[in-house]
């Protein structure tokens, strides 16, 4: 999905009477309107735009494949290419050299003996992370893929892997049809069936995204169809591959959000990238984007100290689902750290490690909520209301930004000290659980890129969760286990609070070095209604492939399994 650059201009005056600032008024985005009054407006707001670097991203067209479940012989099927997951067991020879597993045999039968052959001298063992491709005739498949699962066949996170290795396979094939196969299949159950054709095609489907906006070249994708065979067939297979496809396509914007540069993903970007999702699906989705002088209504002081400094000015993003039909039952919040670049402030991020050129992923927390509003808007689960809240705003430098030492003031009435500029993330979630909070919501989680403490816990693959709830910490849990993406619980240990503790006001906004994803996570909790039930997750680590150069998709997922969860 292309993403449109934005940057609303807007006039700095410094007031002899004070030493605040006075913005000229922004005129808000208005998403309550019919779609063709949003597409002028947009219009009139892109011809007034610049864009640093002159960088456009290319429109490209969104992924389409059609995925289906059938029950056809392996021989018979036709198409460019035939991936078959095997195990290490599954490539078990007799004294002859033939294969024992009836799906392998069949087709080494109809090749003449040269699949098994070739698996030989290849030393293809079935090991996860092993495969080989074949172009052989005797089939009606042009090419015979093996792909190795492991020693089990039984975990998820392999099946995903076996889309992942079909995806790659299909590429370099330039396969336009593709057909995937378990050589072993026997004893899954009607619900393992369920989930383990899900994470065959989710990894393909991701496994096929390249996010080429930003080249002068891109290749196009040959694929058009994928076969899962052997695991079933019938309508609750389709709707779960419909449901796969509707998961995707927001972890792929996810990706694309993330990957965006800071010079056009600015936050009236990311904001009008809210609303292009609402305007899609507006039977179930409303979107309110607020502009600073709405916000400073609603006394947000500390959102708006750390906007204060850039030239590109805040915008608040509130997106609300409803279902379609039928009482709501439950009310849930999603908040998203929507930081589109961060330089640290005046407490600059400098040295090595300080990760300044990968900035942009600092609004990793907003992707996932916006990724997970389109997947929620396709599937339209009933019984569940969701407000998906993100405070957008650059973290910069300038006589009129915020200053180590200032104080500034949440629309709780509570008061920070801000002792370190680069502690910034934090102090736009306050407003923003402060407002969702308001909302009415009985449950809230909030995704952040929020420390480098958390990176060094737990690695680059696993996000903390902090919450004083334990039955929403399980509720989580569950839903990580179903969407793949990991998870571990940390401390909420109450007595480091001690170091958040300011002389001059209620809090400092970071405390010492040691246990810095917990005194972040108990700062946040200053700003959450005892009512409510919440949940913190510091996704510094997951939210990017340092292999790959690029973003995971990271949140997407484990939260639409989650409103699913609360779903009636």
């Amino acid at each position: 999905m292309a993403v449109i650059v934005a940057s609303l201009s807007s006039s700095l005056l410094v007031s002899s009477s004070s030493s605040s600032l006075i913005l000229t008024k922004l005129r808000p985005i208005s998403l309550v309107t019919k779609p063709s009054c949003f597409r002028l407006h947009c219009k009139k707001l892109m011809a007034t735009r610049a864009n640093l670097g002159l960088t456009h991203p290319v429109d490209i067209e969104p992924l389409k494949i059609s995925l289906a479940a059938k029950d056809v012989d392996v021989v018979e099927w036709r198409g460019d290419l035939l991936a078959v997951g095997v195990t290490e067991k599954d490539l078990a020879k007799d004294d002859n050299l033939k294969f024992e597993n009836s799906i392998l045999k069949k087709l080494d039968s109809q090749l003449g003996g040269l699949l098994a052959e070739v698996s030989s001298e290849e030393d293809f063992t079935g090991k996860a992370g092993q495969s080989t491709v074949l172009r052989l005739p005797g089939l009606g498949s042009k090419r015979v893929g093996l792909i190795g699962l492991g020693n089990k066949s039984s975990s998820l996170a392999a099946f995903r892997s076996l889309g992942d290795a079909v995806a790659a396979a299909a590429k370099t094939a330039q396969a336009s049809n593709v057909a995937i196969v378990l050589a072993s299949s026997e004893g899954l159950s009607s619900e393992s069936k369920l989930n383990t054709v899900a994470a065959v095609a989710s990894g393909t489907i991701l496994g096929l995204h390249e996010d080429s906006r930003f080249k002068s070249e891109s290749k196009k994708l040959a694929l058009k169809s994928l076969d899962i065979i052997g695991l079933g067939t019938g309508p609750e297979l389709e709707q779960k591959l419909k449901f796969v496809q509707d998961v995707c396509s927001g972890v792929i914007l996810g990706k694309e959000l993330v990957n965006a540069p800071a010079n056009v993903l600015t936050p009236g970007a990311l904001a009008e990238e809210a609303s292009k999702i609402a305007s899609t699906f507006s039977d179930v989705l409303t979107a309110n984007i607020l502009n600073l002088e709405q916000c400073k209504e609603l006394k947000m002081g500390s959102y708006l100290g750390v906007a204060a400094a850039s030239a590109n000015p805040p915008h608040f993003i509130h997106l609300c689902y409803k279902p379609p039909s039928g009482p709501v039952k439950a009310k849930l919040g999603l908040v998203g750290k929507g930081l589109t670049f961060d330089s640290g402030g005046y407490n600059i991020k400098t040295g090595p490690g300080c990760l300044i050129e990968l900035m942009k992923f600092d609004m990793g927390g907003s992707a996932a909520v916006l990724g997970a509003a389109k997947a929620i808007a396709q599937i339209k689960p009933p019984g569940v209301e969701v407000h998906f809240v993100v405070a957008a705003c650059e973290n910069m430098i300038s006589g009129t930004g915020m200053r180590p030492g200032d104080i500034v003031t949440a629309s709780n009435g509570k008061t920070i000290e801000v002792n370190n500029t680069d502690a910034e993330g934090r102090l736009t979630l306050a407003d923003a659980l402060v407002y969702t909070c308001k909302q009415g919501a009985e449950k809230i989680i909030d995704l952040a890129t929020l420390t480098g403490a958390c990176i060094v816990a737990l690695g680059p693959s696993i996000a903390g969760i902090f919450t004083p709830s334990d039955d929403l910490a399980k509720e989580v849990l569950s839903a990580s286990e179903a969407s793949g993406e990991k998870f571990w619980r940390m401390p909420l240990e109450e007595s480091y609070w001690e170091s958040m503790k300011s002389g001059v006001a209620d809090m400092v906004n970071t405390g010492g070095r040691q246990g810095g994803a917990i005194t972040a996570a108990l700062f946040l909790k200053q700003f959450v209604d005892e009512k409510v039930e919440w949940l913190h997750i510091d996704m510094a680590g997951p939210v990017w492939n340092d292999k790959k150069r690029a973003a995971t998709g990271f949140g997407v997922s484990t939260l639409v399994e989650w409103v699913l969860k609360n779903s009636s």
